[in-house]
Formats: C-alpha cells, structure tokens, sequence
C-alpha cells in the first residue's frame, strides 16, 4: 500500500472512531433498547438534555443509528454488521498495508527491557514458551496457566522440558483435579502470594514481574532480560529461592527420553545423580579463565550439587583429561556452561 493511501486509511478509521463520552454512552443505549427517543436517552444516560441532539446526529452523521423527525424525534439503532461494514473493509486493508510495513523488533537489540503494560508482559511470556526449543522454567499463577496451557502443552508434546512453579498454593488444584503431566515435566505449589512471575526459555530469554506488576493499574512493571548471562540472574533466582520452597505436585522426568538437553547444569545434575549405567556429555560454554569459547565432549565421572540447588557441577573425562563442568558465572570449575547434551551411549551432537 502506498503512503499516502496507508496515511489516508489511518485518518479514515481515526476520524471514525473520535467518539467522546456522550457519543458512546448514547450509541449504546440505542444499541440496547433498538429504538429512543432523545429524552429516553437522557434518563438512561448521565448526557444533558440539551446535549443529546446533537450527540445522536452525530452518531447519525456516523450511520452508526437512524433519526426520525417525528415529535418526539426517533433514534433507531442501525445494526451494526451493517454500520461497520465499511469500517471492517477499511481495516483489513489498512492491516495489509501495514503489515507490509512492519519490522519486527529484534529480541537481542537491548540486554535488559522494562515494559509496564500487562499486555506487553504477557505476550513476551507467551513468546518465552513458543520459542523454546529444550527447556522452560516457569513461575505462574493459576489464572496465568489456565491462560498458557495449549502453548505448554504443545511444547511438552515436541519434548521441552518444562519445570513450572504455580501460586499461591491455596488455589492451585489438586494433581487428582488436573493434568499436570500434560503440560510440564514437573509441577511445584508454593505459598507465598508474593513469588513472582516468571517464564524462562532455554536459559536466554526470560521474563520477570510480580503479581502486582499484572494488575491492571499502578506504576508497576515487567522486566526482559535478553541474553543468557543477564537472564542467569532469574533463573538462579528461581532456582535456588524459589523452586526449593515449593511442594511437588507432580513429576515426570524419569520418563523422558535420552538424549536430553540442558540449559542449567542444576537440571542435568539431577537427572545423573543416582542415575544408573555410564553417561556422556557434550557442553558448550567458555572457559571461566580466558572467557573463550570452548566445547568438549566425554563420559561423565562424576556429578556433585548443593542442599539447595547453590552450586551443581559435572566432570566429564575428555581426550585431553577431565575437565569440571558448571553453570553461568561459574568460578570454581573449568568451564561455565551454556548448554549440556546427555546421551547413553556417546556424546550427542549440540
């Protein structure tokens, strides 16, 4: 669409809609009674008496109703699949035009992002769980998972893993009541009305707000974290705070199949520790001395982790010797992971 027929379309609908107060209140009680006369539409309104005519010859200049000049005069409501008719044709042409124009914003153009539209907030959670490709951790209320199931359990069907935390526990239903397994890996309840809100995809895209910042008023906020060293910040958060002071309600890891795919070397820790037969790992990361990129794969020898999920590690027995595996901002190993393959027979590809 050409510019100035895309400026044009955009003037068209903005004049169309430049109702004010009294316009909308009159439009909809015409709407809901069929028919009015103008001093109806004053008892029924908070509109003026000597404001209501010229109101609904503004709706009739709009052909949103019909006037009868009879006395008293008559307000009929014209329908409005009719009414808008031009309205919706004008609009499917100005969204073509526009989506012709649109660009969509790059997700890696800031590290960090505020955002305090609730609106906003919750479509970058709906985009954290359509874009993971191997793991979700998730912090949400009831409401917010009746909202996202068909996305979770779309994910949960091409075999992410997905860890979800619902709150407050008193309104969480029972796992005889629902299906978790449909929708996560594992499922936690926890207390506090306070634990936040929070969508983690693959360790490199994550959301953070609270319940509050959710509400339709108040000077709150959501917070994206864009990359994986900043994102780090909510997944370690969750994971060591948040997640150890829940009850499980259900959990399905031992039934996934190998290999797997970790973003946090926490999970792949649980899932080796105690497992049996030989395991073998690929990770990719970067060594925690020189910050190069480093990949490196090998038997795992051995696994160790905290009481509360604080510190996780992996040593895995490569070509060149063994070499010790830990998360993001790693410090005592040899290598701060980003990603860890596990297989059972040998290293799998990343």
């Amino acid at each position: 669409m050409a510019s100035d027929d895309l400026q044009g379309s955009l003037a068209e609908v903005g004049s169309r809609f430049d109702f004010g107060e009294y316009e909308i209140e009159a439009y909809l009680a015409v709407l809901e009674h069929g028919r009015l006369t103008a001093s109806e539409i004053a008892e029924r309104t908070d509109i003026p008496q000597p404001r209501v005519y010229d109101t609904v010859r503004s709706l009739s200049e709009n052909g949103l109703v019909e006037l009868r000049e009879s006395r008293p005069m008559q307000v009929l409501a014209v329908d409005p699949e009719e009414a808008f008719s031009d309205v919706q044709s004008t609009l499917s042409t100005l969204v073509g035009g526009l989506s012709e124009r649109y660009s969509r914003p790059t997700r890696d153009s800031e590290a960090v992002s505020l955002v305090k539209s609730r609106q906003t907030v919750l479509r970058y959670i709906e985009e954290v769980i359509a874009t993971a490709d191997y793991e979700l951790v998730l912090s949400l209320t009831p409401d917010l998972l009746a909202r996202y199931e068909e996305q979770l359990a779309e994910r949960r069907d091409a075999g992410v893993t997905i860890e979800l935390l619902l709150a407050p526990a008193a309104d969480v239903p029972a796992p005889s009541e629902y299906h978790y397994a449909g929708v996560a890996t594992e499922v936690r309840a926890r207390r506090g009305v306070t634990t936040p809100v929070v969508a983690v995809g693959d360790g490199t895209y994550s959301v953070y707000t609270t319940r509050e910042g959710l509400q339709a008023d108040g000077d709150r906020y959501g917070v994206i974290f864009n990359r994986s060293e900043l994102g780090f910040l909510v997944s370690g958060f969750l994971n060591t705070v948040v997640w150890t002071s829940a009850t499980t309600l259900a959990d399905t890891r031992n039934g996934r199949p190998f290999p797997r795919r970790y973003a946090t070397v926490r999970r792949c820790v649980e899932d080796l520790d105690g497992g049996d037969g030989q395991f073998y790992a690929t990770v990719r990361g970067r060594d925690i001395e020189t910050g190069e990129r480093r990949t490196v794969d090998g038997a795992v020898v051995d696994v160790s982790v905290g009481t509360n999920r604080e510190t996780a590690a992996v040593t895995i027995e490569t070509d060149d010797g063994r070499v010790d595996v830990g998360g993001q901002v790693a410090a005592l190993e040899d290598i701060e992971a980003y990603e860890i393959a596990v297989d059972r027979e040998a290293p799998p590809e990343l």
